[in-house]
């Protein structure tokens, strides 16, 4: 099956009139004069969810916000989540280059269906390209009218990882530490203050309450609606097509179509738009010219169980994956062949983890550094020092999630720990110093795409766990500088 072009345009519709011309902004027109409640049926009915991830029901998304708007003390809000900082993915840039105006006019419909005044597009300041496109459509479309009743903000953060993560996005937009909230958002959105007895003006004070981390129970706040971008490039066709055309693709519980990313051990690197129930063979060859018969494991980004050979032929869809034993993430995949070093590409993964944790739970942290230092003992160690490593990196798997307010620890768990329980003959080959030299195949953030092969971020391996760019680790975690420091050291950009 060839790759389709629903949301990744053939050809860019990067002006305005491009974008009309091929029929957007429909949706918005239908946005304005029908009742919201009919424009939510109607994403209810495609049975889109979400493609940021954790595939929640988009619909659903909605109608809870909406729901909680009543009587809130002030308009929703809607965000843009264009944080994209998992490696191995590069679809939602890809999108916001080709196709930025579906994503704004998504954004905008989704302001109308919940009752929201205000559009936040968020991405990372370190997202030059996409940050000048954003301005420019943004210009052109206050030009026309589109955001007459909508405000729309363009807003830049750090590079942590888990600016990605909904409620750690909406602390940075607050204007603090990207560190995630234990409250879901649409309990606790933008602006949303610590209760009133313990209200501290200072900006670096988390809404998390990182001092007194704890569930809350009541909230001053109004309701946030957080969907990623291609989750909002997908709504404008929806809602101008409707919820058949939409499902027209795909599968019955996994309609639509998906964008995934190919790299790694690829002789191509790629992103590309396909119908949901492909098998993930198919856009590995279509995309990477891969031969798979030489794949050893097919890692999706560092969110989730890797995908073996045996499971190849599993459909692109979310029940699929999950019986698969893992997950379809953001399809981003990187490809491990049988000439890469599969417990290198394992300690990046756990080092990626254990620099980008906040350390605001301190197994995540404490442990994630334990698994990331036992694997980088193993990758040198001979054969007597084998054992004692890796029940050292064992130990840690089992306690780094406890107490974990988001998913960051479990990746871990997920990623590491079943990559020791598959491929126990990696460990085995440790010792066999006599092996040919392997290619490593770097698990890092995608900073750009060229010439078929994408650019990783290079910095990544300088980062120290404490968040900055030092000669030496201070030895405390990013959420330490809050708890007990005057000033925090300014994240890189």
């Amino acid at each position: 099956m060839a790759s389709i072009h629903r949301t990744v345009p053939e050809s860019p519709l990067d002006t305005l009139d491009r974008y009309t011309d091929a029929g957007g902004g429909e949706a918005i027109g239908i946005a304005r004069t029908e009742a919201a409640d009919d424009v939510i049926a109607e994403i209810l009915r495609s049975g889109l969810r979400g493609r940021g991830g954790a595939g929640f029901p988009t619909g659903r998304k909605w109608q809870t916000v909406r729901a909680n708007t009543a009587g809130a003390a002030g308009s929703a809000t809607v965000v843009v989540n264009g944080a994209e900082g998992e490696p191995g993915s590069f679809k939602d840039r890809t999108i916001l280059r080709s196709n930025p105006f579906a994503v704004l006019e998504g954004a905008i419909v989704a302001a109308y269906a919940v009752d929201a005044r205000r559009v936040v597009v968020a991405i990372k300041a370190s997202f030059e390209v996409e940050r000048d496109i954003l301005e420019r459509a943004r210009t052109a479309i206050a030009s026309v009218g589109w955001l007459d009743d909508v405000e729309m903000e363009i807003f830049t953060g750090p590079s942590a990882y888990l600016l990605g993560e909904e409620t750690a996005l909406l602390e940075a937009i607050d204007g603090r530490p990207p560190f995630p909230r234990i409250a879901p958002p649409y309990r606790r959105g933008i602006d949303d203050d610590i209760i009133p007895e313990e209200r501290d003006h200072d900006a670096t004070r988390s809404a998390a309450n990182v001092e007194l981390a704890g569930p809350r129970t009541e909230t001053t706040g109004t309701p946030t609606l957080v969907d990623n971008v291609e989750t909002m490039a997908n709504i404008p066709g929806i809602v101008a097509r409707g919820a058949d055309w939409f499902r027209s693709i795909g599968t019955e519980s996994s309609p639509g179509s998906v964008v995934c990313t190919v790299s790694g051990s690829a002789p191509h690197h790629a992103v590309g738009e396909f119908a949901m129930g492909t098998p993930l063979r198919e856009v590995l060859e279509t995309l990477g010219g891969v031969d798979c018969t030489h794949i050893v494991a097919v890692a999706t980004g560092v969110s989730s169980p890797i995908v073996d050979p045996a499971h190849l032929d599993t459909p692109l869809t979310y029940e699929d994956f999950e019986a698969a034993g893992t997950n379809l993430g953001t399809a981003g995949f990187i490809v491990i062949d049988d000439e890469a070093d599969l417990l290198t590409a394992t300690l990046d993964a756990a080092a990626f983890l254990a620099v980008e944790s906040c350390g605001q739970c301190t197994p995540c942290k404490a442990d994630g550094r334990t698994i990331a230092t036992g694997l980088g003992a193993l990758v040198v160690a001979d054969a007597s020092e084998i054992r004692p490593d890796l029940d050292t990196v064992r130990a840690a798997l089992t306690t780094v999630a406890d107490g974990a307010r988001c998913n960051l620890a479990s990746q871990q768990q997920a990623v590491v720990g079943t990559i020791l329980d598959r491929f126990p003959e990696m460990i085995a080959d440790v010792a066999d110093r006599t092996r040919a030299p392997r290619t490593n195949v770097v698990i890092a953030p995608i900073t750009d795409l060229v010439g078929g092969r994408f650019v990783l971020d290079t910095l990544q391996a300088a980062k120290q766990p404490d968040w900055t760019f030092d000669d030496l680790d201070s030895g405390k975690a990013p959420a330490d500088w809050l708890r007990h420091a005057d000033d925090i050291p300014a994240p890189h950009s």
